[in-house]
């Protein structure tokens, strides 16, 4: 996992050791990288050539390098480290059961999954308890 922005690495650390590491204990737990020239982001569709920035986008690509969660914020908007963290949590439990579990929304590690399959049409509310719910 790792993050990528315009900014210098310089930039980077900065936002580490003062913001980053008091809104997560120890500080995001992956590198940042400098993208100075906006290719990356441009790539990924998130690079505003006129601005010299790119939107805040987020992609979960797993090992095969399938893309397979995308998140794409405006400036003004937050994100959320620890939900990205949960997501990534999420996929790779799919991945490890080979799709025999699905997470429902807010599903955390140890929580109940779904088993996917025809006995599960219908009856999901059965399963997954209001208190899941988003």
């Amino acid at each position: 996992m790792l993050a990528v922005s315009v900014d210098s690495h310089f930039v980077h650390k900065m936002w580490q050791d003062y913001e980053l590491s008091k809104m997560v204990d120890g500080g995001v737990p992956f590198p940042i990288l400098s993208d100075g020239s906006g290719n990356i982001g441009k790539v990924y569709g998130v690079y505003d050539a006129d601005a010299g920035v790119e939107m805040r986008g987020r992609f979960i690509i797993d090992p095969d390098g399938v893309i397979q969660a995308i998140e794409v914020l405006t400036p003004p908007v937050g994100r959320n480290v620890n939900e990205l963290i949960r997501q990534i949590k999420a996929f790779q439990l799919v991945r490890k059961t080979k799709g025999g579990e699905a997470t429902p929304s807010g599903w955390e590690p140890g929580k109940p999954t779904l088993k996917p399959g025809p006995d599960l049409v219908g009856k999901v509310w059965e399963v997954w308890k209001v208190d899941n719910a988003f």
